[in-house]
């Protein structure tokens, strides 16, 4: 029966499928994810303007645009010896970069100097929204 759709039947059906398979993708659990060492007590300490700036380093592939900017940074905690905590999230649970974002998060921000050890948290409450975007991320995806 197939060989008698038409091409466009054909990549409809594919499409389906693909969301499909989309669909069923199992989402992400909550982790963490370490990198780093621990600081010697006398060292400076990187500001939370350096940490951020290391975030806006990481970029979904997709689109291009920082993880600050995306609001996918829930909290930044700088410890008093030197480490810092990230609560971040991804735009859904299936989210296909779940394990390169976070990872790519810690890293930026342990090799900042006056950073300890950096662990990033991925959670998903609150839920992300599109509301969560900074003003240069709606106009960088007005763009597109």
């Amino acid at each position: 029966m197939g060989e008698f759709m038409s091409e466009e039947q054909k990549i409809d059906d594919n499409e389906a499928a693909l969301m499909q398979a989309f669909a069923e993708q199992a989402p992400v659990e909550e982790f963490s994810i370490k990198k780093g060492q621990f600081l010697p007590e006398d060292a400076a300490k990187a500001s939370k303007e350096q940490i951020i700036e290391a975030l806006r380093t990481v970029c979904d592939p997709e689109i291009m645009i920082n993880i600050y900017d995306l609001g996918l940074v829930y909290d930044i905690r700088q410890l008093e010896n030197g480490d810092v905590e990230v609560d971040m999230t991804l735009t859904a649970p299936t989210c296909p970069v779940a394990g390169i974002l976070p990872e790519q998060a810690a890293d930026a921000v342990a090799a900042l100097d006056g950073v300890g050890v950096a662990t990033v948290n991925l959670v998903w409450e609150p839920a992300w929204t599109p509301e969560r975007l900074s003003d240069e991320a709606k106009t960088m995806l007005e763009m597109l």
